[in-house]
């Protein structure tokens, strides 16, 4: 497994000092900020097993160490507003997707904080390298010396799973005046994110087994109707995220194999090249099926040393409307290094109109415990970044059908699938295999968002992943892939993300050819996806069958009695394969598909309290008419933290969810309860705010409160 997590964003050759089009002059470095005292920030998840070796030489350079700037708590307030109205249609701000500087203006640190941030790194003897487009990070550069006397972290060297690495050994320190600006560091340490290998030789199937050419999957997804009407991803750009170089004649040999349109990927290299690399075959996946699909999309392949660098870099330049990441990690050692801050990235990306696809992972419900794995030791986890809400994650399916389902005969370009294939759960853990299955779980960082609800959703309060799945056994049955003038198998959910990423690349173009003023772009997808499976059912396969059980050893939910932790498939959501697996044409088709309106309306009772006082919280949704009533039911969230759901009751158009707080879940002051409603079959979602005051007791003297609203 993983032993540790960080990010690290490492500069292009040759322009220390600004990325391509970003300015990085933020004015004159000031004097050095002084403080009389010292907070610890996010930046240090800790290195879980593994050999500590001792102090680093303090030679050690470290090259650009990644500050990470917060926004207010305002500014934050307003992006979660925008993110949302961007996904109302009856929002002016439908849409609306802003520019990485729009971004920066409006929700990133001021130039004056940014001159007190360099101005304090200055201070200490370390090198300002650059200030991120959007202005929510800025890079340094120092020796471990130089950085462990500026943030008093101290850097030791480790062997882990037999390999040599550095990390900082406690978390970093800065001056309490910059404790509202900074939010966390990224680059303390040497670790990367790894790709997954299930790869293995293709050979003849003697046995009935068959392999995934991309006519086979337009069949079996039924994405073939879309080609027949000219959308094929003309017009569209995918930006793959890797960490390795790539041979450009593995992407050419699979091409005209399979009689796919010559398109050769746009390269981005982001900071040194880290030449071809182990995760040559994940490189060579992801460009290979996300054009399988979208067959005439741009591909821009996005690289770097470490694959959180060319993610980052790719959101800063808004390179595409669609990201496909088939790298992720143990949640509590990338997301714990800094979860609020970490999730700024994607919202970045859905409020610029970016749709960010990530695989779920292929180790079950343990993500914390690598692939391949004997057992679970390490817990229920999910993987970062399909954990973020503004992720959409995708899980894995396994084909459970038979010959009768497959051509006795190759076709034109190697199709031999006669339709859809009947889906389960994939789970191919084994003795052999160790832990091998679609990931799912609930975060331990994010909350439940608003969008997130429908028949099967936990009432956990959690993010759950995944949001869907598509095929990704290894073994039944394998994508091919060339590499290296070889024909290649592979699986796991590192193909489903790739593959999904292209069915988004084709919505955007069937979006645009069919609808007169849609933008490029469509943010975060999830919202419309968990309506979509009340509104138009059919867009989804409901999979039903299998689990994601893998065997475990001494951990949480593990007895000797039931040695096995995981989930099993189930009607409707389910944390193994999410809202199922998609009908293409049918999802892409009715992606627009309104229903009837709602209005809600949220009242509060009393208006004011206590911390030992209760407030009732109305929410009320009604009908645009009175023929029929909404159902399902209303979330409760102060600012992104999840209060309670409860089920619609009512009659005649109208609806109401009551839940009771108390005031010792809120802050003391004016509070922001928002209700989110998130439709049913018949009735689109709505929302809405009330404020809450809540009072601290006098010193010496009883509670002093405006008086309550007036009882509905």
């Amino acid at each position: 497994m993983l032993a540790y997590g960080a990010i690290a964003l490492v500069t292009l050759p040759g322009q220390p000092n600004q990325l391509p089009g970003t300015p990085n002059d933020v004015g004159p470095v000031q004097a050095t900020v002084q403080g009389s005292s010292v907070v610890r920030v996010p930046g240090f998840p800790g290195v879980k097993s593994g050999e500590d070796l001792g102090p680093a030489d303090p030679s050690l350079r470290l090259s650009l160490v990644t500050l990470l700037l917060k926004p207010s708590p305002g500014q934050q307030a307003a992006l979660e507003r925008l993110l949302e109205e961007q996904q109302n249609p009856s929002s002016p701000n439908y849409h609306r997707w802003l520019s990485p500087s729009e971004f920066a203006d409006r929700f990133a640190a001021g130039a004056d904080d940014l001159a007190r941030v360099r101005a304090w790194l200055v201070g200490q003897g370390l090198s300002v390298e650059h200030v991120a487009r959007s202005r929510n990070w800025v890079a340094f550069s120092g020796t471990a010396g130089e950085i462990d006397r500026a943030l008093g972290t101290g850097f030791h060297r480790y062997r882990v799973d037999g390999r040599l690495h550095f990390a900082n050994s406690s978390a970093p320190a800065v001056p309490a005046e910059l404790e509202d600006v900074v939010g966390g560091f990224w680059g303390l340490d040497d670790f990367r994110l790894e790709a997954p290998k299930r790869l293995r030789p293709a050979v003849t199937a003697s046995n009935g087994d068959h392999y995934l050419a991309p006519d086979d999957l337009a069949a079996v997804y039924n994405i073939a109707p879309l080609y027949q009407s000219g959308i094929d991803g003309t017009g569209q750009t995918i930006a793959i995220i890797g960490q390795t170089g790539i041979d450009l004649a593995d992407t050419r040999a699979f091409r005209s194999m399979f009689s796919l349109p010559d398109r050769d990927p746009q390269m981005v290299l982001f900071g040194p090249d880290p030449g071809i690399t182990g995760d040559l075959a994940e490189a060579n996946l992801d460009l290979q099926w996300a054009g399988a699909v979208a067959r005439n999309a741009e591909l821009i392949y996005v690289y770097a040393q470490d694959v959180m660098t060319a993610v980052s870099y790719a959101i800063s330049q808004n390179l595409a409307p669609v990201i496909s990441m088939s790298y992720g990690g143990c949640e509590q050692l990338m997301a714990g290094n800094s979860p609020s801050a970490l999730r700024v990235l994607g919202q970045q990306a859905n409020v610029q109109g970016i749709t960010w696809i990530a695989s779920s992972g292929d180790n079950g419900p343990a993500g914390c415990d690598s692939p391949g794995s004997p057992a679970a030791m390490n817990g229920p986890a999910v993987n970062f970044p399909a954990s973020l809400p503004e992720v959409t994650a995708v899980g894995g399916t396994e084909f459970d059908d038979d010959a009768t389902y497959w051509s006795t005969t190759n076709g034109a370009n190697y199709l031999s699938a006669l339709s859809y294939l009947p889906e389960r759960a994939w789970n191919g853990s084994s003795p052999g295999h160790g832990i091998l299955a679609s990931g799912g779980g609930a975060s331990l960082f994010y909350a439940k968002p608003w969008w997130q609800a429908g028949p099967g959703v936990p009432g956990d309060g959690a993010r759950d992943v995944p949001d869907v799945s598509l095929a990704a056994s290894p073994d039944h049955d394998a994508y091919l892939i060339e590499l290296g003038g070889a024909l290649m198998l592979y699986g796991g959910t590192s193909a489903s993300a790739p593959v999904f990423a292209g069915l988004v690349a084709l919505l955007n173009q069937y979006l645009e050819s069919n609808e007169v003023g849609s933008q490029p772009g469509l943010g975060n997808i999830n919202p419309t996806l968990y309506r979509l499976s009340l509104a138009a059912p059919e867009a989804f396969h409901d999979i039903t069958a299998g689990d994601n059980l893998v065997p475990c050893v001494g951990t949480l939910n593990c007895t000797v009695a039931n040695p096995e932790i995981g989930y099993s498939a189930s009607p409707g959501y389910d944390l193994v394969t999410g809202l199922g697996s998609v009908d293409a044409w049918q999802l892409i088709s009715r992606w627009s598909l309104r229903n009837a309106p709602t209005l809600m309306t949220l009242d509060t009772y009393p208006g004011a309290i206590a911390l030992s006082d209760s407030v009732r919280l109305t929410a009320t949704v009604k009908s645009s008419d009175s023929a029929s009533t909404p159902t399902g039911s209303v979330d409760f969230y102060l600012v992104g933290v999840w209060l309670g759901s409860v089920a619609l009751s009512g009659s005649g158009g109208a609806a109401t969810a009551i839940l009771t707080v108390s005031g010792g879940q809120l802050p003391a002051g004016n509070d922001t309860v928002t209700a989110f409603y998130g439709g049913d079959t018949s009735f689109n979602a709505s929302s809405a705010s009330a404020t809450i005051t809540v009072v601290l007791p006098l010193a010496n003297s009883a509670v002093s409160a405006p008086p309550p609203k007036a009882s509905p």
